[in-house]
């Protein structure tokens, strides 16, 4: 593909035409913007007709001297003046969709090329568009424009104003992948962007002003709810003449309903049986609202104050690390979003910085219910309810709390075949609600008829709390055999300890749960006190000095001390707050009672310890008191229970301040989710990403498919905090 290919004659065919414009567009020449070369160039049938390695070769030559790359630059701009076009066009202006579509589907193809195959030094600049007298005197561009910021703001603002129709849904669905394109830049730098990493596009979108970003977060999010699917009718461009090969011919009769969609997204949306089963704009409508919301770029104080105000037009009065994490106007949209069904009306003299973005949170929950085992759902879920009390007070008011959390307790059922990253994730979820006190007392009164996926028992008349419990505990039992993770049993603890003062009837298989737990932990606690030598089972000193001598003690058994009273207070937790209405929990502890007695001189757990023999001896002696001369069974030894439990006063309980777990972002979260986020994005997008090109996170053959266990370092940056 030359400098100067030869002019097609007026009959010639489609393929013919379409290489000799993709020529005189990576040409020497540039073309003027109102020429009309580009509406040529953007009538041609759609680039999936054209052959893959005309387009490659095409990139290539644009690509070779930067200098060419203001002919891309030019393309955007025709991209943003036909997506305005298409705003205002009415209905029927079908024609305004297909060149929409062609300037979407040609910048993203030599914009992904670009990006990949730069070495990012003058990207930034190559992307200036440098306008001719002639160019500057239409629509009064300045001399020099930044295209990025023009582009970012055309597409936002289609977005952001427009509705997704049968006709429009293709073209929405090429946006939205235009954009993950732009924004990949990220995949060949570091998880924390610094003040000299090139990101044009994505910089672009972080300094756009509000009243663009708030439709736009909202459009997507709306997109993400309503899922809706390729529409059948979507054929509305006759592009199909005779025997011309394309990709019709390709895919036979099936492509009917997918006739504008090039061979990547088509391959996306048709399984093995033929059969559409995503909904792909939904699908990354989702994952490009992550990319933006988990963006935070580490700039100096100045510059973060300079961009801060520029954006909000007040001063925020915050330290220097909150204004480098609340420059994102993106996250900050899903932080302050609104129920459509309340606020309608701000109160006057309280102005908003912001216009606010309102969601039908019912609809929302209701999606997030069905799609939680998609793990960009669970990200979002986790975004909503660690940055937006809004809703969190509104999930905490639901009444079918199961819709979000039977998902997430099968999915934590089903560990061994979820990425470490989702588990992590779904326990922060978990961590989150159980801060709240109102949510710990509602579970346990929500009645399960059967758990059908809980395979090691029969669990039927159950409460959500009760079996919130039991996967809990046997998520820890699968990290200790497994993962041998601290943040995993950090969060799984931390959680059943939020729950533990609210109990409320906990069945009789999470109470035998709950002390087999403690079985499990001590028996590994002994066996690394014996291996060190140690004697601290059967040594009896006061709690200072057994607290010196546990700092003397190897890290693995300090961290197994540390778990064990967790759980001797989640257990003190029920009995000193919630006795009367466990008689369960009474009954597992008198059965396993032995269990506990090595440790009743131990410094580190004695007065816990000590309330568990006083609720012991305080129920051993009602049942001494029976003179049963038959043997006693399970139904009379818990009849005894209950009947106690009305008399139980608490008396001789030492009282401890309830332990209360809370969930802490730490101080960079970029650096676990950024990498993250995109790996999702490389997998579940169906674009097709240059794997050998990235260098944000590590590429394996099978790492995708497997997910398997990233660094510690770049994974595990989550960890909750203890409020005592």
């Amino acid at each position: 593909m030359g400098a100067a290919p030869s002019t097609p004659r007026g009959d010639a065919e489609p393929n013919e035409k379409a290489e000799y414009l993709l020529g005189t567009f990576v040409g020497n020449k540039a073309q003027d913007l109102p020429s009309q070369f580009w509406q040529n160039l953007l009538s041609l049938p759609p680039p999936s007709y054209w052959p893959q390695s005309k387009v490659d070769e095409a990139c290539q030559s644009l690509a070779r001297n930067n200098r060419y790359t203001r002919h891309l630059a030019k393309l955007l701009v025709h991209l943003v003046w036909s997506l305005q076009e298409t705003i205002t066009a009415t209905s029927g202006a079908r024609a305004d969709y297909a060149k929409a579509i062609n300037a979407t589907r040609l910048s993203s193809a030599f914009l992904k090329y670009l990006i990949e195959n730069s070495n990012g030094d003058n990207f930034e600049e190559s992307l200036f568009l440098i306008l001719t007298d002639t160019d500057a005197k239409k629509d009064g561009f300045p001399e020099v424009h930044r295209v990025t910021d023009f582009f970012m703001q055309g597409i936002l603002a289609f977005i952001g104003s427009s509705d997704v129709t049968p006709f429009s849904y293709l073209l929405h669905l090429e946006v939205v992948n235009l954009l993950l394109v732009a924004m990949s830049t990220q995949l060949h730098s570091g998880p924390s962007p610094g003040p000299k990493d090139i990101h044009p596009f994505i910089d672009a979108a972080m300094v756009q002003e509000s009243v663009l970003v708030g439709p736009f977060v909202r459009k997507l999010l709306l997109s993400y709810i309503t899922r809706l699917a390729v529409p059948s009718n979507v054929a509305y461009l006759n592009i199909s003449k005779g025997n011309q090969p394309g990709v019709l011919r390709k895919v036979g009769s099936a492509a009917a309903s997918v006739v504008l969609l090039p061979y990547y997204t088509y391959s996306y949306l048709v399984n093995s049986s033929g059969e559409m089963s995503k909904r792909p704009l939904a699908d990354n409508s989702l994952l490009l609202l992550q990319v933006l919301i988990h963006y935070h770029k580490n700039l100096p104080l100045e510059e973060a104050s300079e961009n801060l105000l520029e954006a909000n037009g007040s001063d925020t009065g915050g330290s220097g690390e909150n204004l480098r994490f609340h420059h994102n106007p993106y996250s900050r949209a899903v932080e302050t979003a609104k129920d459509i069904e309340f606020d309608r009306v701000d109160i006057e003299g309280n102005a908003q910085v912001s216009p606010i973005v309102r969601l039908p949170f019912a609809s929302l929950f209701d999606t997030l219910g069905c799609c939680m085992t998609d793990e960009s759902s669970i990200l979002l879920l986790y975004s909503l309810l660690h940055g937006n009390s809004d809703f969190l007070e509104y999930v905490l008011v639901r009444t079918d709390l199961d819709t979000l959390l039977m998902p997430v307790l099968e999915m934590l059922y089903d560990a061994p075949r979820r990425s470490s990253n989702q588990i992590y994730m779904l326990l922060i979820i978990l961590l989150i609600l159980s801060q709240d006190s109102s949510f710990n007392a509602s579970i346990h009164k929500l009645i399960l008829s059967n758990v059908p996926w809980y395979r090691e028992q029969l669990l039927s008349r159950t409460s959500l709390g009760s079996l919130m419990v039991v996967i809990l505990i046997r998520t820890v039992k699968y990290n200790l055999s497994k993962l041998r993770d601290l943040y995993l049993h950090t969060n799984c603890l931390a959680t059943l300890a939020n729950m533990a003062p609210h109990v409320h009837r906990l069945s009789p298989y999470a109470s035998q749960r709950l002390v087999s737990l403690f079985n499990m932990l001590s028996r590994k606690y002994t066996k690394l006190a014996e291996v060190n030598n140690s004697k601290i089972l059967t040594i009896t000193v006061d709690p200072l000095e057994g607290k010196n001598l546990a700092e003397d003690l190897p890290t693995e058994l300090h961290i197994y001390t540390d778990f064990l009273r967790i759980v001797l207070e989640i257990i003190n937790g029920i009995l000193t707050y919630a006795l009367p209405r466990n008689p369960e929990v009474v009954y597992a502890i008198l059965h396993r009672q032995e269990l506990f007695k090595p440790f009743r001189d131990h410094p580190r757990f004695y007065e816990l310890v000590g309330n568990i023999y006083t609720v012991l001896d305080f129920f051993n002696s009602r049942m001494d008191a029976q003179h049963i001369d038959e043997e006693w069974s399970v139904e009379k030894v818990l009849q005894i229970i209950i009947a106690n439990c009305r008399s139980w006063r608490g008396e001789g309980m030492k009282m401890f301040t309830q332990l209360r777990f809370t969930y802490e972002q730490e101080l960079h979260p970029e650096e676990f989710f950024i990498p993250y986020v995109w790996q999702l994005a490389v997998s579940q997008s169906g674009l097709d990403f240059d794997h050998n090109s990235i260098h944000l996170y590590q590429t394996r053959p099978s790492a995708l498919a497997e997910d398997a266990p990233a660094d510690k370092a770049s994974v595990i940056p989550l960890s909750p905090a203890i409020d005592v």
